[in-house]
């Protein structure tokens, strides 16, 4: 097991380390794009678009909440490179699964065909739908607040914003947890990480905040 972390820590520091991630968060669009070129989508292609969009985007947000309790208990402190770009890329997922949602499940092709008022009376009748939207919201914010430039202008003030990452993620356990008919074991699976990630946060908030107070005032 040390071997194995410790060739985990090795590839870490090589150049190879952000591409191989950004791959790796690309590799389920490219999947979905090679099974609708070659109509490998089942019975109903627009469900199944749908659905690992959305998984898709969820399991990309659930790992990028993993990469700072990871630095925490290992020290690989370099891992913390592909945080943001992990989030763009769910943001991307979910910006996808939404549009999916409005162009074919909605028939929105074009605007003759768009019933805008129809796609918002279907967010605010069906709460599944309603907690999706707040969960895209948030991402679309933390999305473009992630540039260099944003970062310099909110200061302090982005922390905060972009702790609102874990009301995304609840939104986006609650919409699939919801939009399932019957079977609820996978996205309970989702949602016991998501409790997991959260108690880590709240482990490492208490113990910074018992080191600080017991730590010696020096004069």
């Amino acid at each position: 097991m040390r071997r194995l972390l410790d060739l985990i820590h090795a590839f870490l520091k090589t150049r190879w380390f952000y591409p191989a991630v950004f791959a790796g968060c690309a590799a389920p669009a490219l999947s979905l794009a090679w099974r609708t070129y070659t109509g490998d989508l089942g019975v109903n292609p627009v469900e199944t678009l749908l659905h690992e969009t959305g998984k898709d985007a969820l399991a990309v947000l659930l790992i990028t909440l993993a990469i700072t309790p990871i630095r925490r208990l290992t020290g690989w402190n370099r891992i913390q490179i592909v945080r943001r770009m992990m989030g763009l890329w769910a943001f991307v997922y979910a910006l996808s699964h939404f549009t999916i949602y409005v162009v074919f499940d909605q028939v929105c092709f074009s605007f003759e065909t768009c019933q805008l008022q129809t796609i918002v009376d279907d967010v605010f009748k069906r709460k599944f739908i309603f907690v999706g939207m707040l969960a895209l919201s948030i991402l679309f914010v933390l999305a473009v607040t992630s540039t260099n430039g944003m970062i310099r202008r909110l200061g302090r003030s982005w922390q905060r914003l972009h702790r609102l990452v874990y009301v995304a993620a609840i939104a986006g356990v609650v919409h699939f947890v919801w939009g399932q008919k019957s079977d609820i074991s996978e996205p309970l699976m989702w949602a016991g990480w998501l409790v997991l990630m959260l108690g880590l946060r709240v482990f490492f908030t208490l113990r910074k905040r018992a080191a600080k107070r017991t730590s010696p005032v020096t004069a």
